[in-house]
């Protein structure tokens, strides 16, 4: 990096002004949201939107997502979406049809042109692009040099979970895919939704000084809470292992380790299968474990905040969001993070898991009895601190979206 520095924005703990000057600024934010696996990506990119309409009353935000279940989720208010034909990953760096597999040139080639058509007609005065800065296979390409190439500013912003993948297989990636002349050429700013004392990005991916400048630390992005329900006798646990696609396993050993409780330590559980979860092993798992007292099973929850009130102890794996929501709500969790096809959940619930949050089975070592055993742990401490992690992130974005658009010549007012 050669001593370059990276941001952390300055701000103030709070959602700007919505009077009367905050009802004239009306920019039109356009955000692109990463979506071929699981739930995360959607929810961080709709909790942004939401933050920004909150923020700014007059302003127009339309989401581009392929989310396959951005129907089932809450809208915010006065929010648009366009969807695109979904993409499904099945390697690390390699996607395809999620439903239309037999056309994938066909496919790939329609989500460019409609991301195109679509910038292009909103005519954004700030676009947000999430994670990937030319997107999925390279498809915001002609995105960004179209935009480029109006008579008048686009304000161009990356934003980038806390942690990618392993530091090494990450600047190998960013060196084939060109990432950093990416975002040289055609970013203001890189946004890091997390902070540099859990995990500095900027040194272990080895930003270059020109890419370092235009970083900030946003902080992590905190969840709405409420007031927790009162627990009548039992205690409760909540698993939930986010989209589902790959949970299983952990959702089958937690309660295989229920069965073998004795029933005086009988646990009220909720079980959140998500959405993207195998039709097959769903059945499986209600087959062998539906018959079990104090144990209510759902498909899906598209809004998990009555879950994380009722919850003691909440299993999970070890997603952005699902930690952000941990965070948020300070409720204790066992993490079981996935280590595959890419290792951010592991390297994230280690590094929690060192900073005193979380307890956390590792992928290898997922078995009935350390599971339960780790959750009945778990209900006898207190619940997680508050410590001293960043969870500003929200009001921080909102003023970066401020200052970078009042830079512009009246945003909204074209």
């Amino acid at each position: 990096m050669n001593g370059a520095k990276s941001q952390i924005a300055s701000f103030v703990p709070a959602f700007p002004d919505t009077g009367p000057a905050a009802e004239s600024f009306r920019p039109k934010i356009l955000l692109y949201s990463h979506d071929t696996f699981g739930l995360g990506n959607i929810h961080r990119t709709l909790l942004l939107s939401d933050a920004l309409r909150r923020a700014f009353p007059g302003a127009a935000v339309l989401i581009i997502t392929g989310s396959p279940v951005i129907h089932a989720l809450r809208i915010p208010e006065a929010i648009d979406y366009l969807k695109l034909p979904c993409l499904d990953r099945v390697a690390a760096d390699r996607y395809e049809p999620r439903f239309l597999s037999t056309f994938a040139k066909e496919v790939k080639r329609m989500r460019r042109a409609i991301i195109r058509r679509a910038a292009l007609g909103f005519d954004p005065d700030m676009m947000i692009v999430d994670k990937r800065p030319l997107g999925v296979d390279g498809e915001l390409a002609g995105t960004l040099s179209a935009l480029r190439r109006l008579p008048h500013p686009v304000r161009i912003v990356l934003g980038v979970r806390d942690i990618l993948d392993e530091p090494t297989r990450t600047r190998r990636t960013f060196g084939r895919t060109h990432t950093f002349a990416t975002l040289e050429h055609y970013y203001d700013e890189v946004w890091i939704y997390g902070a540099r004392e859990v995990f500095d990005a900027v040194r272990e991916y080895a930003f270059p000084e020109v890419v370092a400048r235009k970083s900030v630390f946003c902080g992590y992005l905190s969840r709405p809470t409420a007031e927790a329900a009162p627990n009548g006798r039992a205690p409760r646990v909540l698993v939930t292992t986010g989209g589902g696609g790959d949970g299983s396993d952990v959702v089958d050993a937690y309660l295989e380790g229920l069965l073998g409780l004795p029933r005086r330590l009988m646990l009220q559980t909720t079980i959140v299968f998500g959405p993207q979860m195998p039709e097959r092993r769903r059945r499986a798992t209600l087959e062998r474990f539906g018959h079990l007292p104090d144990v209510a099973f759902f498909d899906f929850e598209p809004d998990l905040v009555r879950r994380y009130a009722e919850a003691d102890v909440v299993v999970s794996m070890a997603g952005y969001s699902t930690v952000c929501e941990l965070l948020s709500w300070r409720r204790r969790a066992v993490l079981v993070p996935r280590a595959a096809p890419v290792r951010e959940q592991l390297i994230r619930a280690r590094r929690f898991a060192e900073l005193g949050y979380f307890d956390i089975v590792e992928p290898g070592e997922l078995e009935p009895n350390l599971l339960i055993g780790k959750v009945l742990a778990a209900l006898g401490r207190e619940p997680t601190p508050t410590l001293a992690v960043d969870l500003n992130g929200l009001p921080r974005i909102v003023e970066r979206v401020q200052a970078m658009l009042g830079e512009t010549n009246g945003p909204g007012n074209r």
